[in-house]
């Protein structure tokens, strides 16, 4: 991969706080079966519309840093304050990687070795992404 950074932004009126810790179970000849509901169908499909937008032109094959800023409209909280409730960051971030594997980002998501992740409230809501080669 030539280049060492990939960063943008998807403005998001409304930014996905489903995570893959709601998934679902059903047992299936004793064995358990695990489906995403409507609403995670939903985000996921929201998310991986944003982002195939932003995929690289080759996939990342070796390890890199994933900053994630998850920008939550802020209602009456101030701009850049952080978002200290729900979702949690690790939960979000699982439904976010699995989507950023889909759309070809990386071969694998165990490429991922470091990461920073933050909530805040923002006026202008949506995900900033920063994939740092290392």
């Amino acid at each position: 991969m030539d280049k060492a950074v990939t960063e943008f932004f998807m403005k998001m009126e409304k930014v996905p706080t489903v995570t893959a810790q709601e998934r679902r179970v059903r047992i299936v000849k004793g064995k358990p079966v695990f489906y995403d509901s409507p609403r995670i169908k939903s985000a996921k499909a929201l998310l991986v519309a944003h982002l195939k937008q932003h995929r690289p032109p080759k996939p990342y094959d070796s390890g890199v840093r994933l900053r994630v800023s998850w920008l939550f409209p802020k209602g009456r909280h101030k701009d850049g304050e952080y978002r200290i409730t729900k979702p949690d960051t690790d939960n979000l971030q699982k439904m976010l990687k699995d989507c950023m594997t889909l759309c070809g980002f990386w071969t694998d998501d165990a490429l991922v070795a470091s990461e920073i992740c933050e909530k805040l409230w923002a006026d202008v809501p949506g995900i900033y992404i920063r994939i740092e080669k290392l």
